[in-house]
Parts: structure tokens; sequence; C-alpha cells
């Protein structure tokens, strides 16, 4: 005879958390916390230990403790952060980033408002989003910049050329849905992580998921606007 299913509390909200995570929500902190199991959670203090800490109402003190290793992983299972072990990593701070511009990416108007479609790279967040109006018609999606002497050059640009399948003809690698929009510089997807190596070589990298999702929306002629600095390279 099979065991009965769990019907408690946690049961329930691990329920919600599935059925939202379908439709693409992120899990209230609340309920992701609840739904968290009990196996041990033993990982450290992280580079990003206040931020997570602030960011999921705990003590701020820079330590992890046991709770917020609970806490930091929960909110990695909810939103998909690999190795989800709650070490509050880079990866899981620029995950924290995009689910905390998804209400309103463009808050501090830094992005100009327009008509027209605006793809608005925000290189101090690294972040990327597309409005129209005052209509987010992509949410914000993590990018990955120029370093430290090939910097993504700021200011405004369009795309003027688009190729799907792109291989780069400096570095021999692939650049799939490469959107071409200054001087060589691209929107393409990136294999792999984003959040290592320190940077692009000027181009701004998307995971090939979301290089998708831009190519479907965007076409020649397009605008894009860059503005910021992003962190660890000079001003």
């Amino acid at each position: 005879m099979a065991g009965r299913q769990g019907t408690g509390p946690t049961a329930r909200v691990a329920v919600i958390g599935a059925l939202l995570a379908l439709a693409g929500l992120q899990v209230p902190r609340a309920a992701a916390a609840a739904a968290e199991p009990a196996s041990a959670c033993v990982a450290g203090t992280g580079p990003y230990q206040r931020e997570l800490e602030h960011y999921l109402g705990r003590p701020v003190d820079g330590v992890q403790s046991t709770a917020d290793c609970h806490a930091v992983r929960a909110f990695q299972r909810a939103n998909g952060v690999p190795a989800a072990h709650g070490y509050p990593g880079l990866a899981t701070y620029r995950t924290m980033l995009v689910v905390t511009a998804r209400p309103d990416p463009n808050a501090a108007g830094d992005c100009p408002v327009r008509e027209h479609r605006v793809t608005c790279v925000d290189m101090d967040r690294q972040l990327l989003w597309v409005q129209k109006g005052d209509s987010v018609v992509l949410p914000p999606v993590p990018i990955r910049t120029g370093r430290d002497s090939q910097e993504t050059r700021p200011g405004w640009h369009e795309v003027y050329q688009r190729n799907k399948d792109h291989v780069s003809t400096l570095y021999g690698t692939p650049m799939p849905y490469a959107q071409f929009f200054d001087g060589g510089q691209a929107l393409h997807g990136a294999p792999g992580s984003l959040y290592g190596g320190g940077g692009s070589a000027g181009c701004v990298n998307l995971t090939e998921p979301d290089a998708k999702r831009l190519w479907d929306l965007l076409a020649e002629g397009d605008a894009v606007y860059v503005w910021g600095t992003k962190p660890g390279t000079e001003d």
C-alpha cells in the first residue's frame, strides 16, 4: 500500500510554491521559508551575507547562522539558483537584484521613456529589460557587460545587425542570438555562467534562453540605451 501523501502546513506550502513556480512567479519569502525542509544546512558566511540577510528579513550581522542558511537556501530553490546550498554568493545576490527589480525596474528613471521600444542595459545592477512607454515588455534579466579595458560603451545605440547563429570572428566562440548595437558589441547568449570571468569583451551577455526571448522581441532599428558602471571596473 502506498504511503499517504503529507497534508500538513509544510506540505501545503510546498504545493503552493510549486504552483507559483509553474506560473513563473517568485515564491513569497514566508512561504519559501515554511517549505524549506529541515535537512542540514551548513554553508558558511558568504560575500553577500548582509545583503541577503537584509532582503530576507534576517538579523543583519554579516555572519551566517543555521537559520540564515535555511532562508538563503529557500530563496535559491524558489528562484532557480544553481547549487542551492544556502551560501550567499554572487549568483544568489544577482538573482536577488533581478527579483527586487521586477515590480519596477526603472523606478530610478535611469532609462529614458520613449513611445517606441527601448532595451535598457543597467551596468550598475547588471540587469537588462525592455520597455515601451511606461510598460515593461521584457522583465529584468541578469547580464554580464564588459570588463576593464573592454567596457560596454554607454549611451544611445540601435540594433543594426542580427545573426541567430553568429560565431565571433575575433575569439571563435559562439554568440547565439547576436544583435549588434555598436561597433561589434552585441546583445547575445553566452553558454555557461554569467557570474564568472570578470566580464565580457564588451558585449552584453545573457543566458541563452533570455537571449532567445530578446531575439524574438527585437528587430533591426530598435533602440538600446546603456548606462552605469559594471561593479569591479574603473569609472
